[in-house]
């Protein structure tokens, strides 16, 4: 079983709630930080490439629940946005 597929997990404590397991990353069958392990296993990229792309990863993959209906969703896909016009810069450069 590779590192990042479902697994076992005891049901999370309450008050650890937002610093181990935020509801806005848990919106699907794994946690966006499972995806990003999986996704950076096998890639080309350069350390600085690779985390501005998993960055704009976790921007868009929490922009949908993390502030329903606001200006929030926005600020997400902005960030989001941010990091992939920088990731371009790096390629380029």
């Amino acid at each position: 079983m590779a590192k990042w597929e479902l697994k076992n997990i005891e049901p999370r404590k309450q008050k650890d709630t937002m610093v181990s397991s935020p509801d806005h990353y848990q919106n699907s069958r794994i946690e966006c930080i499972d995806a990003m392990a999986a996704m950076a296993e096998e890639t080309v990229l350069q350390a600085h490439a690779a985390h501005l792309w998993q960055t704009a990863f976790k921007y868009l993959w929490r922009f949908p629940t993390k502030h329903k209906f606001s200006a929030g969703q926005i600020q997400d896909l902005k960030k989001c946005r941010w990091y992939i016009d920088r990731l371009i810069q790096e390629i380029e450069d």
